[in-house]
C-alpha cells in the first residue's frame, strides 16, 4: 500500500512516453459503477470524474450499472469496445466474485486491461467495549474458549467479511457469521454487543473509537493509520503478513492500446492529485495509491488467488 503524493503524481507523468500521452477521446467516456448510487465506489467515481474530464477534454459520466455483486457492470465492461470510451472503478467484489459466482459470461481474469489502484480503504477491527479483552491476544484467548460465538458484517463476501474469514482462519476460531446489510446497519448491535465484533471502515467506526462507544483492537493495513496511531496493526499483533483491507481500482476492457492505457493512467494520476479529492479521501479515511498499471495487474492476481482460498477455506456461498 502507498500513498500517492503530488511529487509522485508529478514523477509518473514525466515517466509517461510522449508518444503514448497523445491519446484523446472524440467523445463523452463511461465510467461505469457497477454499484448503487451513494456507495464508496460511487464516491470515488464521482471524484475521478471532474478531474479526469479536466484531463482529457471530454466529459467523463459516471453510469451506475448495479446488481449481482458488482458482476453487471463488470460484465457491461467486458464487451465494451476497448477504444478508451468505456471504463470502470470496481472494488474488493472484483476479486472474490470469480471464486463466488458460477457462470459468469466473462472472465475477471482476461477481460479487463488494469489501469491502476485508485484508493485503499482500511478496516478497524472493533468489540464492544463489555468484551473484556483489551488486544488481539486476549481476543483470541476469549474466542478459543468461546466456538460458535457471534460476529457481523458489512455483508456476505464484503471486505468486512473476507478480513473476518482470513483473521478466524489464521487464528484457528470457529465463529457465527451474522451479514447486516451495510456495516452502519451492524455498528448498533456491536455497540450494543449482540456480536462480538465486526471490520469497520474507517468514516463509519472511527467516531465510535473515539468516543469510547467501542473499542479497537487492530487495523487491517499493513501499517498503522494516522487517524488512530495508537492502534496497532493485525500484523503487528502475530499476524505477520495480514493485510486485508476494501480498495477501488480503475479498469478498461481488455485490448486496449497502449497509448490509450497509458493516457487514461495519466488522467487517473491526475485526479488522484486533486486537492478536493484528496480532502474528500481523508475524510473518507480513502488512502490514495496510483501505482503502475503492471504492479496492480500482478497484486490483483494475487487478491484474487487469496479470496479464492478464502471463499474455500471458510465456505463462502453467493448471498
Amino acid at each position: 500500500m502507498q500513498r500517492i503524493s503530488r511529487r509522485a503524481a508529478a514523477l509518473g507523468l514525466a515517466m509517461a512516453s510522449p508518444a503514448l500521452a497523445q491519446w484523446a477521446p472524440a467523445r463523452s467516456i463511461r465510467l461505469i459503477a457497477p454499484y448503487p448510487p451513494g456507495g464508496g465506489v460511487d464516491t470515488t467515481s464521482r471524484l475521478m470524474a471532474g478531474p479526469m474530464a479536466a484531463l482529457l477534454g471530454q466529459p467523463v459520466v459516471v453510469e451506475n450499472r448495479a446488481g449481482a455483486g458488482g458482476s453487471l457492470g463488470a460484465a457491461e465492461l467486458a464487451r465494451s469496445a476497448p477504444d478508451g470510451l468505456t471504463v470502470m472503478v470496481d472494488a474488493l467484489a472484483h476479486t472474490v466474485n470469480p471464486a463466488l459466482i458460477r457462470n459468469l459470461p466473462f472472465d475477471y481474469a482476461t477481460a479487463f486491461t488494469p489501469i491502476t489502484q485508485l484508493a485503499v480503504l482500511p478496516q478497524i477491527l472493533i468489540v464492544p467495549n463489555a468484551l473484556p479483552v483489551r488486544d488481539l491476544a486476549g481476543f483470541i484467548a476469549y474466542f478459543q474458549a468461546r466456538p460458535g460465538a457471534a460476529y457481523g458484517s458489512s455483508g456476505n463476501a464484503t471486505a468486512a467479511h473476507m478480513a473476518s474469514a482470513l483473521l478466524l482462519g489464521r487464528a484457528g476460531l470457529r465463529m457465527e457469521h451474522v451479514p447486516y446489510r451495510g456495516g452502519t446497519a451492524a455498528l448498533p448491535d456491536v455497540i450494543a454487543g449482540n456480536v462480538n465484533f465486526i471490520f469497520g471502515t474507517v468514516s463509519s467506526s472511527l467516531q465510535l473509537v473515539r468516543e469510547g462507544r467501542v473499542r479497537a483492537l487492530g487495523v487491517s493495513t499493513a501499517r498503522r493509520i494516522p487517524s488512530l496511531p495508537d492502534v496497532p496493526t493485525i500484523a503487528e499483533q502475530g499476524f505477520a503478513g495480514f493485510e486485508l483491507n476494501e480498495w477501488n481500482g480503475f479498469w478498461a476492457p481488455a485490448g486496449l492500446p497502449a497509448a490509450v492505457a497509458a493516457r487514461l493512467h495519466e488522467a487517473a494520476l491526475h485526479a488522484l492529485a486533486d486537492a478536493s479529492l484528496l480532502s474528500r479521501f481523508e475524510a473518507l479515511g480513502a488512502i490514495a495509491v496510483g501505482n503502475p498499471a503492471a504492479e496492480f495487474a500482478a497484486w490483483v492476481a494475487a487478491q484474487r488467488a487469496l479470496m479464492a482460498q478464502l471463499v474455500r477455506e471458510a465456505r463462502i456461498e453467493a448471498g
